[in-house]
């Protein structure tokens, strides 16, 4: 069997005074959106940090494509894409120029740049904003700036944290489509989100994280999914009390 996307075993990173991730096991398959849920500092953002290779653990392993990520070369990364807290835009830069800057660091050359730079503009829908300095589009272009350059590469792996952010009705709808699409030619898909109804609408898989800990897990289809959530991390903070 293929190795997955993205994988964690057993991860642990420390932080004074506390632990940000305490043992986590977790896969992200190919062709899967996998949903990582939960509360402001349960430790999802420090995980996906952890995954990128953006820190490094205390305990455990941390794989993208099968490979340790503290040695993973750069012919690994080339195919991972990542937003992970602010979207990766350099305000003095118009949108175009910004797209083929990150055509060039994802390791795009020659006219590759530009193809890749207008397809992904086209498909989330930023043509108008491609001649404006990014510094003065509105949060929520800057928001779809950064995952059109987070994508145009084409990645098999990709990592989103909070990716609907800022982002309009029309903005949240064009990102479903595009990592719907991402999935089904076989990338692997990581992303958080606080709006579960949202994820639930394109996630194969949903897991809960709470201080640090993957706690359990829901099914996209469940019945009233907010309510199942609130009370799986309530009973997770019961028995730590105890």
């Amino acid at each position: 069997m293929p190795d997955p996307r993205l994988a964690a075993h057993a991860l642990v990173r420390r932080f004074a005074p506390g632990i940000g991730v305490a043992g986590i096991d977790l896969a992200v398959e190919a062709g899967e959106i996998h949903a990582l849920v939960g509360l402001n500092g349960a430790g999802k953002t420090t995980l996906m940090r952890l995954l990128l290779g953006m820190l490094r653990p205390t305990a455990g392993r941390a794989l993208v494509h099968g490979r340790d990520v503290a040695t993973a070369g750069s012919t690994v990364w080339a195919r991972v894409g990542h937003l992970v807290d602010h979207p990766l835009v350099y305000p003095e830069l118009d949108g175009h120029t910004n797209l083929r800057v990150s055509a060039r660091l994802r390791g795009l050359r020659g006219a590759a740049v530009r193809t890749a730079a207008d397809r992904v503009a086209e498909e989330l829908r930023l043509t108008s904003c491609l001649r404006t300095t990014a510094g003065t589009l509105s949060q929520g272009n800057r928001q779809r700036l950064g995952i059109a350059a987070a994508l145009l590469h084409d990645p098999t792996a990709i990592v989103l944290d909070e990716p609907t952010n800022s982002l309009d009705p029309a903005g949240v709808i064009l990102l479903r489509e595009s990592l719907l699409r991402r999935a089904a030619a076989g990338a692997g898909i990581l992303v958080s989100s606080h709006h579960l109804d949202e994820v639930a609408r394109i996630a194969d898989r949903v897991t809960v994280v709470n201080h640090g800990r993957v706690v359990g897990a829901l099914a996209p289809d469940t019945s009233e999914i907010e309510r199942a959530f609130f009370a799986m991390v309530h009973a997770d903070d019961e028995r730590l009390s105890r």
